[in-house]
């Protein structure tokens, strides 16, 4: 079943015969390889390039290790350019390409060739690999399937949901029958990819406080957090000492292998950014449940990541927002009061305030998520996302009411 990952392609389109190597990067088996060498293998062959123009290289391939080495694979190359006309090159795993960034910089001193490349393990999976060609890379991320392009594989949207909030997007996913098949591609592609790479990468000696750290942050998604509390958090629960600079290392890690997301908190009234507590967010839900064996899986939550994800997908920049007020408590004192709002999203000159809500059953569920939105005092546009599968209204404060599918499905939503 071919899955389209249009947004993907389009980039990939857009950036064709720019002086650039084209870089895709994400998490390993969010379909890197299948965007370069389907989909977008398909356009060029659409677009009357001949076949012979089209120079593919997998340098993983057991046929292909002799390529490995640049004195063998570069001649390889220029052999095969036989006239002035373009030549599209299209490598994957090309970390494995010893001296990869010379050859790719040699590439870009030929008029006639536009490369793309791909990888993971290592440096290609983490996403500091665009300072490898000092300005010379252009980079599109890839994300796991988002919901929209995972429901292009199902029959239901219920149960598509379902399946969704448990075994997230990695596509692979789409091709296995059983709850046991899922379950276990996530656990061992988590163990054996991700972890191992990235112990590999910054030769850590202490896996077990890697492990611990993680664990914490998959049981937390959502929550406001900074390495001093999960330094106190490690030392509740498991009586051990890490140092707050430990953590703070570990969850670079996490982050820079595209594993999880930071959203930063930001003053909305003060106009400034609180260096502490962050939020973070797993890049694919399911890699996130089968952290924590597949036992925590609260729909409030799993929904608020989802979101963030989705909003990065749209490409908007994405904080906590927190309003300060000074309001009046039940015994009549004056007090202070700080209300946080779920997303801050910033894309150019738009922004949209956004409050993720399981459920608005009955008033009282919807005035609290209204009243953070509302202390904003500006012009800016607010929104809940809710699963009540309502139809999208706006209230008499002028705040749109979204259903969660509808804004999922459709990526003009938020402009209602």
């Amino acid at each position: 079943m071919e899955i389209k990952r249009d947004l993907y392609l389009n980039q990939l389109i857009l950036r064709k015969h720019n002086p650039l190597i084209k870089v895709i990067t994400g998490i390993k088996r969010c379909g890197k390889s299948y965007l370069l060498f389907e989909l977008f293998k398909k356009h060029l062959l659409s677009q009357k390039v001949n076949q012979d123009h089209i120079i593919e290289m997998s340098f993983d391939d057991f046929d292909n290790q002799k390529f490995q080495d640049p004195s063998v694979f570069f001649p390889y190359v220029k052999e095969k350019l036989k006239d002035d006309k373009m030549y599209y090159i299209l490598l994957d795993e090309v970390q494995l390409l010893k001296d990869f960034e010379y050859v790719l910089n040699s590439f870009l001193k030929m008029k006639n060739v536009d490369v793309y490349v791909t990888g993971s393990n290592a440096k290609f999976l983490s996403k500091d690999i665009i300072t490898e060609f000092r300005g010379r890379g252009d980079e599109i991320h890839l994300y796991p399937l988002n919901f929209s392009e995972f429901m292009s594989t199902q029959k239901d949207i219920l149960s598509g949901w379902k399946d969704y909030t448990t075994y997230g997007g990695l596509p692979l996913i789409t091709s296995f029958k059983t709850h046991e098949q899922k379950t276990s591609f996530l656990t061992s592609i988590f163990t054996e990819t991700y972890i191992k790479d990235i112990v590999g990468r910054h030769r850590i000696r202490n896996k077990s406080e890697l492990d611990e750290i993680l664990n914490i942050l998959s049981s937390s998604i959502g929550s406001l957090t900074n390495p001093s509390k999960l330094s106190r958090t490690f030392k509740s629960i498991k009586n051990k000492d890490i140092t707050p600079n430990t953590i703070k290392q570990y969850i670079e890690y996490f982050t820079d292998s595209f594993l999880i997301d930071k959203a930063l908190k930001y003053d909305i009234k003060g106009k400034k950014y609180i260096n502490t507590p962050l939020k973070y967010y797993f890049t694919d839900i399911g890699l996130r449940n089968a952290r924590i064996n597949f036992r925590q899986t609260e729909e409030s939550h799993l929904m608020e990541n989802i979101i963030f994800n989705e909003l990065k997908i749209r490409k908007y920049s994405v904080d906590v927002g927190t309003v300060i007020s000074n309001e009046i408590d039940k015994n009549g004192s004056h007090i202070r009061k700080s209300r946080e709002i779920d997303f801050v999203c910033n894309l150019g000159s738009k922004r949209y305030y956004i409050q993720s809500a399981l459920s608005i059953s009955d008033k009282k569920k919807l005035d609290q998520e209204l009243k953070s939105l509302s202390g904003t005092k500006d012009e800016f546009k607010k929104i809940v996302i809710t699963k009540n599968n309502l139809s999208p209204y706006y209230n008499d404060q002028g705040i749109l009411i979204l259903d969660l599918f509808d804004f999922l499905l459709n990526e003009k939503s938020l402009e209602y």
